[in-house]
């Protein structure tokens, strides 16, 4: 799909570009711009155009679809060689080998149902599998179809190692087959997903402890304190664990669907897509490759990272550079998923349609169709009146104008970056009161539609 409309909309690119090159070679070539297109050669002349302009659309469609297949298998297999840490150094395997499918499901794994062999599909649907034995979890992992996470066997089959995929986080599952068992869905925000539960069950914590310069139980109790759907991405640059009020510094997990034309990535406005995989790849993930971000060196407010080193990490073996263009390609193509059909109240929301852009101005910043700027997407804590806490964490000091569409894929958890916001009712209210609105209940309702339709 993607693909066929790279194809159509560049193909109208390419045959213009194609009969223009065609033109003025003509031109260089017969001195003069009346000899390329005319005379008894003309048609036969702009059959041959034709002719290539066709070859140029064939060969752009086959290699972006090449380059998106690429990126789907970058996004959901590789592990950039972070096997090396998380089965070598935290040794993650072993306690994952003692975790039951059942268990492995309560903290928010996903499986995939297409990855599954059709015998074992129908022993699913027969009840004859023992979902509480350990070995199912590890069979699994064989045939890889645990969603973001890849196991590493030895020639004889023992489970010696483990890594983990962008698709962790970043994917999840349709439920079709039963909860937590489906199709993937790429991009979508695995809210279910207890990453730091997971992570706490290694039996060696010392990498992290000696980074963080704490105890391992430490690490053990930051790491059980984010919950469901959320990963704190800046403990590693600025150990800041929690909030002044207590609470983690955690963020919520975002999508990374319906990026394309969007600035900045992440809620704290770090970067650009490519520039927050190579981040995440190399710095979150313990991938072999290289990450080059100065802004990592300032010590006041990112120690840890400026310590260590992290802005500017390199290697021989770099298993993340050659792969971050079609990786970033392909997350491009994901869009933003429409709402199901009677999720919203259709009249509602097209009234709502136009209180979002008027009475309530919230189209200023969430710019159609985009529904984020086009450009610099970027606020100060002041201009949408909430604390500066996790903005000071981000070198840009600010908050993303987020995407708004697909809004109905990730209400689990709350809204705005560490769910604050228990409803989009909540959110609506915030900005009235912030904003002296002046909305009628009425009014925050058709909004509220309105963003659930988006």
């Amino acid at each position: 799909m993607a693909g066929a409309r790279t194809s159509g909309s560049n193909g109208r690119w390419g045959r213009r570009a194609a009969l223009l090159l065609a033109t003025l070679v003509g031109v260089a070539s017969s001195g003069g711009p009346g000899l390329a297109l005319e005379g008894r050669g003309r048609g036969h002349h702009r059959d041959s155009l034709e002719r290539a302009a066709g070859r140029l659309d064939r060969d752009l469609a086959r290699d972006a679809l090449r380059t998106l297949s690429r990126g789907q298998a970058i996004f959901r297999y590789d592990s950039f060689g972070n096997e090396d840490f998380w089965g070598g150094a935290l040794r993650l395997h072993e306690a994952v080998a003692t975790v039951d499918p059942v268990t492995a499901l309560a903290v928010g794994l996903k499986v995939d149902v297409e990855a599954l062999p059709r015998s074992l599909v129908k022993a699913l649907k027969r009840g004859e599998v023992d979902l509480t034995d350990p070995q199912v979890t590890v069979a699994l992992l064989k045939l890889d179809a645990v969603v973001g996470v890849k196991g590493v066997f030895d020639a004889g089959g023992q489970f010696e190692s483990m890594g983990i995929q962008c698709a962790l986080c970043h994917s999840t599952v349709d439920d079709s087959f039963a909860p937590g068992i489906g199709r993937r869905l790429d991009g979508w925000a695995n809210r279910d997903l207890n990453v730091g539960a997971i992570v706490a069950l290694a039996p060696d914590l010392s990498p992290f402890a000696d980074l963080l310069g704490v105890s391992e139980a430490t690490v053990r109790q930051v790491l059980n304190s984010w919950g469901p759907g959320k990963f704190d991405a800046s403990l590693s640059f600025d150990g800041k664990a929690f909030r002044d009020d207590g609470q983690p510094g955690a963020v919520l997990i975002p999508p990374a669907f319906g990026l394309a034309g969007v600035n900045l990535h992440t809620w704290t406005g770090w970067g650009s897509v490519s520039h927050w995989n190579a981040l995440v790849a190399v710095l979150e993930m313990h991938g072999k490759g290289t990450f080059v971000d100065a802004r990592l060196n300032d010590a006041a407010r990112f120690p840890i990272a400026a310590a260590a080193g992290f802005a500017d990490v390199r290697t021989d073996d770099d298993r993340v550079t050659g792969k971050l263009g079609a990786l970033h390609l392909y997350q491009l193509a994901l869009e933003a998923p429409p709402p199901p059909r009677g999720s919203y109240d259709r009249h509602a929301a097209k009234a709502g349609e136009e209180l979002f852009s008027g009475k309530a101005g919230c189209g200023t910043c969430h710019v159609p169709p985009l529904y984020t700027e086009p450009g610099h997407n970027l606020h100060s804590p002041e201009e949408i009146g909430i604390d500066a806490f996790q903005a000071e964490r981000s070198p840009a000091r600010g908050y993303r104008t987020s995407p708004l569409k697909g809004l109905w894929t990730h209400a689990k958890g709350g809204f705005y970056h560490d769910g604050r916001f228990e409803t989009l009712a909540d959110v609506v209210d915030h900005y009235d009161a912030f904003q002296a609105l002046g909305l009628t209940p009425a009014e925050k309702r058709q909004l509220v539609e309105f963003l659930k339709s988006i």
